[in-house]
């Protein structure tokens, strides 16, 4: 098992390009592939290693190695996850010196951008349908979910237009858990 979790968080890992949310698809369909854990399981532990400090990757990696294989492998998966971008980051050091002059490797990196934002909304579509019951295996709507989603993004784009500034993430965060908590606890 620890060795699955190793192969299994190092695909992660080595394919993971654009940050933790761009990754999540690719977390999603391996962990849910080898039967780790469910998508409802999946789902929440995405919202606990958002609020937790620390990359969602690693967070994850460590829970879901943790949770198959005790200690050495939550060690296991999160060496796993981060060992690519440890090597990569030591050999782009180098080599961005002078390639990172370079025009075409520019042009390459201004193209990935508009891709990882695409992905990251496509996540978060995904998930926001899933958990509101748009669509899914034995989907039921949740009003409940719907009318958190809706507040907050009345909160997110309403503070732009009144307080002339945007809401930082953490606040955002914040109130959401304190909506989940008075919706959910009732």
């Amino acid at each position: 098992m620890v060795l699955e979790l190793f192969l299994g968080f190092l695909k992660v890992g080595c394919f993971a390009f654009g940050g933790a949310y761009a990754a999540i698809p690719l977390i999603r369909d391996i962990v849910l592939s080898h039967g780790w854990i469910d998508e409802e399981l999946l789902t929440y532990m995405i919202a606990v290693s958002e609020s937790t400090p620390g990359p969602i990757m690693v967070n994850l990696a460590t829970y879901v190695g943790s949770t198959k294989a005790g200690f050495f492998g939550a060690i296991a998966a999160t060496l796993a996850v981060v060992l690519p971008s440890f090597v990569t980051i030591l050999l782009m050091t180098a080599a961005l010196k002078t390639a990172g002059k370079n025009r075409y490797v520019q042009a390459v990196l201004r193209g990935l951008k508009p891709c990882m934002v695409g992905i990251i909304l496509a996540t978060g579509c995904f998930m926001m349908g899933k958990n509101c019951g748009f669509f899914g295996q034995g989907a039921v709507f949740s009003l409940r979910a719907a009318g958190i989603t809706a507040l907050l993004a009345l909160v997110f784009f309403g503070s732009e237009k009144v307080g002339k500034k945007k809401l930082s993430p953490i606040t955002l965060i914040v109130i959401s858990a304190c909506l989940g908590a008075l919706v959910y606890a009732f």
